[in-house]
């Protein structure tokens, strides 16, 4: 039986539940429930304070052109620099230095001990001590209860040993010990104890208590005074600070001695009070900015931000939820635009040597060629800013960085970043004659091999440090670069090994389901070749249990025959728990294992959910729960074709349609049936997008499941079990 053709809701009919009136609710309710708003919020946040920072920074930063320098506290020098002029100055600086030393020599300052204190620790041993008798004399309390009470004693922490001690003396010898107690007490509290010197006082008691006593006596008075004793002394910030000031004051005024030549800074110093005074003492501080120069600032900053901004949401919807895109398009472009301040202005042959085109090549190859070229027009601008409007070192570093991107594209093949270099060279040298040309410079033969020789270390150095940096960004942060990409595509890797030797049926049908994914992904302009290698890692789970799936049967059998279908849910289902674990031991790409998670995205696992139904005694007893994945849900359009695909091929495997005409409504079955449970809620895809991967589908399934001629005295070709448990819901 071929499924109802609801090919009306991939084609846009009005009748689609998504056009259903919405329910009104609050801002902060719909915000609530979608916290992916509040994170794309919050990279986008990042990233303008990383590209707007960076811009305001440089604009306002003053390289060292003459012998006048802008520097603050805490700033890093960067050049040295040295005393034109001998020189001796009374210094404010060292003088608050000597009168800080002063001070902090002078020793606190304590008030006489308060015989209060003495005398309230007094009155309150007394009070202890007879409690501690009439607990003794108790004779209704049996020895459970006087411990108890004696445990509970406050102020005083009496350990079981003396408790037991304190209870078997005999009344004789207790007044020896509490007479004892008050006296050492006495004697204790008549010294100086200050707040923070308690413990020494403490311990200084058994020395103050009389050899007449026995040890386990000496034991509880020692206890009992050490719980008694309190600080008698205490610290007075009044006149202690009366003090410190007293001894700053007295401190004479400190001439400093600065010899004509001496270094003042050196590069990579940071700047401290000192060197600010001896810099403004010598006249060599420049005037500080004016609030014009910081509102201009602030403007140009604001204006290229929101464009770049714009731009890039416009382009590419969805980009600011990408942590890890949006981090890496902001901290590149931050460095860069350091980089081009330190290396352009007030430079000759430096300023050809600025490598943009690595970060163009960089963005273009792991974000969108689009966005590159607006993130080096900006920075282009900026070159003009740097060098008073030097135009041909604007248009030398825009010119290499587009002509890079463009030749390196996605950056799926080696040799394209040695022609990337290749075309940096060119396009940079076309540029440099080209301006020497117009300004009558060309004669000048040394300066042209000097600027061409940098030019090919440029290219060289771009399209090597590209290389570089695209490869940690695969290895170490877990970005899936293309070159990452193809390497875990080749059947050599681990994981495809085990998939083969472990699981050859759905090896295959993993082949199968690349290919309908990669072509249905470069039908709606998605990342194909990710695409594709998400859809060879998607099943990797199987590999744990590979006889428990259909496609893997052997002659002996199915399996889950002799399991309830709750446990053949359970590990039909593991199936995604176990390839992420297997992912994650192999250390693929965060983005890989996204199409393991989400490849089923919360769908139900109908055969063996219909089995129980049918075996227990009421359906509505059946938790369904136990039959649906974990999900998420399918995140992006690439792990949402994946889903599609994967349904498809399962689908139409275990239907075997007769015509391509019933394979192309049972594709468009499959697909509406996701659609109407919300599994592609997420994933972005349009109704058109859909109609384009059902078109893609069928494309490749027909040249997989078509006619076969059957030939003279050969058996007929058995149709198969329409059964699809093998983790695709069922396609009725």
């Amino acid at each position: 039986m071929v499924p109802p053709d609801l090919s009306p809701i991939v084609n846009g009919a009005n009748e689609s539940p998504a056009n259903a009136p919405a329910e009104k609710t609050s801002f902060l309710a719909r915000w609530s429930r979608d916290p992916a708003r509040w994170h794309a919020r919050l990279h986008l946040a990042i990233f303008v304070v990383l590209v707007a920072g960076s811009m305001f920074a440089a604009l306002l930063v003053d390289w060292p052109v003459s012998l006048n320098y802008q520097l603050r506290e805490g700033d890093i020098s960067p050049i040295d620099i040295r005393a034109p002029r001998p020189l001796t100055y009374r210094s404010e600086v060292l003088t608050e230095l000597e009168r800080q030393r002063a001070a902090a020599a002078v020793p606190k300052v304590y008030d006489p001990p308060q015989t209060r204190v003495a005398r309230q620790q007094l009155a309150r041993a007394n009070l202890i001590l007879d409690f501690i008798k009439q607990v003794r004399l108790d004779p209704y309390a049996d020895p459970a209860q006087k411990v108890a009470w004696l445990r509970g004693i406050a102020d005083v922490t009496l350990p079981e040993q003396v408790i037991g001690i304190i209870l078997s003396l005999s009344d004789e010898r207790w007044n020896v010990v509490r007479e004892e107690t008050l006296r050492v007490l006495d004697t204790a509290m008549r010294n100086v104890i200050r707040e923070g010197e308690l413990q020494n006082a403490q311990r200084a008691v058994p020395g103050l208590i009389s050899f007449g006593l026995s040890d386990d006596e000496a034991l509880v008075v020692s206890a009992l005074v050490q719980g008694l004793l309190r600080p008698n002394t205490f610290y007075n910030p009044e006149r202690t600070a009366a003090a410190q000031a007293e001894a700053a004051a007295r401190v004479p005024p400190v001439e400093h001695t600065i010899a004509a030549g001496e270094t003042i800074l050196r590069a990579g110093d940071r700047v401290e009070a000192l060197d600010l005074e001896i810099l403004e003492a010598l006249g060599l501080l420049r005037d500080r900015r004016t609030w014009q120069d910081y509102v201009s600032a602030l403007l140009l900053t604001a204006l290229l931000t929101g464009l770049q901004v714009a731009y890039i949401a416009q382009s590419r919807r969805g980009f600011w939820k990408d942590r890890l895109r949006v981090l890496l398009l902001g901290v590149l472009f931050a460095v860069f635009v350091f980089l081009g301040k330190a290396m352009v202005p007030m430079h000759t042959v430096l300023p050809y040597l600025y490598p943009l085109p690595a970060m163009t090549m960089l963005v273009a190859a792991l974000i969108s060629l689009p966005i590159a070229t607006v993130s080096t027009l900006v920075i282009a601008v900026l070159l003009l800013l740097f060098t008073n409007g030097e135009t041909a070192i604007a248009v030398y570093a825009l010119a290499g960085a587009l002509a890079g991107a463009l030749a390196l594209g996605r950056g799926e093949r080696l040799n394209g970043f040695a022609w990337a270099g290749v075309w940096i060279i060119v396009a940079d040298w076309v540029t440099l004659m080209a301006f020497r040309l117009y300004t009558g410079a060309a004669t000048d033969s040394r300066g042209l091999l000097e600027l061409t020789v940098a030019a090919a270390i440029n290219g060289i150095f771009a399209s090597s440090f590209t290389l570089v940096v695209f490869y940690l960004l695969g290895q170490v942060f877990g970005l899936a670069t293309s070159l990452q990409l193809l390497e875990l595509s080749r059947p050599t890797h681990p994981l495809l090994r085990q998939l083969l030797l472990k699981a050859p049926g759905t090896y295959y049908h993993t082949l199968i389901v690349s290919n309908m994914a990669e072509e249905a992904a470069a039908a709606i302009g998605a990342d194909a070749l990710l695409t594709r290698v998400g859809s060879y890692y998607h099943d990797i789970g199987k590999t744990v249990r590979p006889y428990f799936f259909i496609e893997n049967y052997t002659e002996g059998g199915n399996p889950h025959d002799r399991l309830d279908p709750y446990t053949s849910a359970r590990i039909i289902i593991n199936h995604v728990a176990d390839g992420v674990e297997l992912a994650r031991k192999y250390r693929l790409p965060e983005v890989l294992i996204d199409f393991i998670r989400e490849h089923h995205g919360t769908t139900r696992v109908e055969y063996f959910y219909h089995q129980a139904c049918q075996e227990a005694p009421d359906p509505a007893e059946v938790d369904e729960k136990a039959f649906r994945y974990p999900g998420p849900k399918p995140r992006r359009r690439e792990t949402a074709i994946l889903m599609l695909a994967d349904g498809c091929e399962a689908t139409v495997r275990a239907m075997n349609p007769r015509t391509h005409e019933e394979m192309a409504d049972l594709i468009r079955s499959v697909i509406n049936r996701r659609l109407v449970l919300g599994q592609l809620d997420e994933s972005r895809l349009t109704l058109y997008d859909l109609t384009l991967i059902a078109e893609a589908f069928t494309r490749v399934l027909k040249g997989v499941h078509h006619p076969r001629i059957q030939y003279p005295g050969a058996p007929a070709a058995v149709r198969p079990l329409r059964r699809s448990w093998v983790g695709a819901p069922s396609p009725t």
